[in-house]
């Protein structure tokens, strides 16, 4: 692995992903955009994990591998450098919930690439 930037980047060159289920005229999702996403992109979370949209209704990117199917709009999966799910947040509970959410996905994340337990 590479340090770059304070981030764990794999040396194979993938990355992980905040992958991004949404239904076009999703209220939810566009609240989310709104409030979360114009700025997401610009944090250290965000440039840790680039979010990728998908409209649904699809099935998960092809070397992504999810623990459940995706059924409600918008779902946000973290996925690692392997294309396997670490976690998700069903609906958008706003920004204050969904930082909180994500904030433990990403530190799974970190513990995980770190070789350690993610639950430890």
């Amino acid at each position: 692995m590479l340090l770059i930037a304070g981030l764990l980047v794999p040396a194979h060159g993938r990355a992980a992903e905040l992958l991004m289920f949404e239904e076009r005229g999703c209220p939810w999702c566009l609240r989310w955009k709104q409030e979360v996403g114009v700025a997401y992109p610009r944090t250290p979370e965000g440039q840790r994990a680039p979010l990728r949209s998908i409209e649904m209704p699809a099935a998960a990117p092809q070397g992504v591998t999810l623990a459940l199917p995706v059924r409600i709009s918008p779902t946000f999966v973290l996925i690692d450098d392997e294309g396997r799910e670490v976690g998700r947040i069903v609906g958008y509970p706003g920004p204050d919930f969904f930082w909180g959410l994500f904030s433990d996905m990403i530190s799974r994340l970190s513990r995980k690439q770190a070789g350690q337990a993610p639950n430890g």
